[in-house]
């Protein structure tokens, strides 16, 4: 691909001066919070009025001294007055290009662009980011920085958009909103929603029993019998957190399509109030994980992401969606001629069962026994139902846990899957392993169990074979890497 005409320094879109100040206040939003507070006995807005000016101010400062560029080889950003930055990473590093564009941003007609490259603990500090350019000027910068090739002409807009050699892999079909209230994320914003809340009338002295909505609900419960008042917040909180597991959903993943795009790289585009676009390189890609959170799993839901070097997070690719259409992406994603995550899996031997009840039922009748003893102004009866009704459940949870372990290797992959609470099934390439962690504790030992530690530079880092028979274990990694073992195992040093 050509270079562009001007391969010299860049500023950002003058636009992003509308922009940034409302982004630098949600920054500052609690020393705002505190000029507030401290500034209302005396009526005094000035405080204020200087951490908006900061804000402001602090934005335009970034526009003044942000440049950027990209040449043959490198793409470099300067920023900052006193503490001066200059991050550059070559061409050949660029791993994932994401692209976002939150509601100030569209409006604008502005987009947020990030380079991901391989490593794995790159900080919000140390990663490579324009904000903001022009939505055009984004996306001419995501087809320069993953097409290798340095002699062809970048795709635009209207090319991708015309279809010619992009492929769909997967898109939104709505009917999978009923997946949403089983991954209880709206539970827990709506639980934090409310904690949040309720701190922030209090830092401004209003009391939250004063309100007239909250004192006649805590009138109710406490007129109530004991179980309603448990029951009944239970039930308002798991419907209000319904609510919200269906409007998260609906803006996170609102047109969501997953393509494959000429230039051998997945593009997930998704985003309703906030758009965003990753495109993930397929020479990169390492793998795939379907993973099942314990609901979700009984519901006959997963989601799918990529395990690949430089993703940083940004590597899913389907939302919680029906099981086979997980598996589906996950194959597709991969270019296997069959599902590698549903390959029949090695059981592990009955000793795991052992380690998976004892590690699930011992703590929880050590919590019990401790509160007990701690407690023993109570009387005995709470803490014999808790044990009655806890041990069980933990039982059953490390069955579970036991029924879902399991390993193979396939043709290209090793596949993996453990997890109770959460579900996942890993299928790594083999050329993606780069070596092997085994470990066997002092109880894995008197078992002879060990646990099988794959490591890899993309995804996690490391996906194990959790509890498995030693020589089988060995044997597994063996098969997957043929030779990278065998210096370690025999005493010999490499030819």
């Amino acid at each position: 691909m050509t270079e562009p005409a001007a391969t010299g320094w860049s500023r950002l879109d003058p636009r992003m001066l509308a922009v940034a100040p409302g982004q630098e206040l949600v920054r500052y939003l609690p020393l705002l919070i505190a000029a507030l507070v401290a500034g209302r006995g005396t009526e005094e807005p000035w405080w204020a009025i200087a951490v908006l000016a900061l804000a402001a101010g602090t934005g335009i400062l970034r526009w003044l001294t942000t440049r950027y560029k990209v040449d043959a080889q490198r793409v470099e950003v300067r920023s900052g007055l006193v503490f001066r930055q200059h991050r550059s990473v070559p061409r050949d590093r660029v791993r994932t290009v994401d692209v976002t564009a939150g509601p100030l941003h569209r409006l604008f007609g502005l987009a947020v662009l990030r380079v991901g490259t391989g490593r794995q603990q790159e900080t919000k500090q140390q990663e490579l980011a324009l904000n903001a350019v022009s939505a055009p000027e984004a996306e001419r910068l995501r087809t320069l920085l993953l097409d290798r090739s340095p002699v062809a002409e970048p795709a635009t807009t209207a090319e991708a958009a015309d279809g010619s050699g992009v492929v769909e892999l997967a898109r939104i079909d709505w009917s999978w909103l009923r997946f949403a209230p089983l991954t209880v994320f709206g539970v827990v914003a709506v639980g934090a929603l409310l904690g949040t809340t309720w701190q922030l009338l209090e830092q401004f002295g209003v009391d939250v029993l004063d309100v007239e909505v909250v004192r006649s609900a805590v009138d109710w419960t406490t007129g109530r019998p004991t179980w309603q008042a448990i029951v009944t917040p239970a039930v308002v909180l798991i419907a209000i957190g319904t609510v919200g597991s269906l409007v998260m959903y609906v803006e996170a993943w609102w047109n969501y399509r997953l393509t494959r795009h000429p230039d051998n790289t997945l593009q997930v585009n998704r985003g309703l109030l906030t758009k965003r676009s990753v495109s993930l390189e397929e020479r990169r890609l390492r793998g795939a994980t379907v993973d099942e959170a314990l609901l979700l799993r009984a519901g006959g839901g997963a989601s799918c992401s990529a395990v690949a070097t430089g993703s940083s997070g940004r590597g899913q690719l389907l939302p919680p969606a029906p099981r086979a259409e997980a598996h589906r992406v996950a194959t597709e994603g991969l270019r296997e001629p069959e599902p590698p995550t549903l390959a029949p899996l090695r059981r592990h031997p009955p000793a795991a069962v052992r380690r998976r009840l004892i590690r699930a039922v011992v703590p929880v009748l050590v919590i019990v026994a401790g509160l007990a003893v701690a407690d023993t102004w109570l009387p005995s009866w709470p803490w014999l139902l808790a044990a009655a009704v806890l041990t069980p459940a933990s039982a059953l949870l490390g069955v579970d846990r036991y029924r879902n372990l399991g390993h193979t290797n396939t043709a290209r992959q090793l596949v993996t899957r453990e997890g109770s609470i959460v579900r996942q099934t890993v299928a790594l390439h083999h050329v993606g392993i780069i070596g092997w962690r085994i470990e066997q504790s002092i109880f894995q030992r008197r078992a002879g169990l060990a646990t099988v530690t794959a490591t890899t530079a993309a995804g996690a880092g490391a996906y194990r074979v959790l509890d498995v028979d030693l020589p089988e274990g060995l044997t597994t990694a063996r098969t997957a890497t043929p030779g990278l073992l065998d210096p370690f195992l025999t005493g010999t040093s490499p030819s």
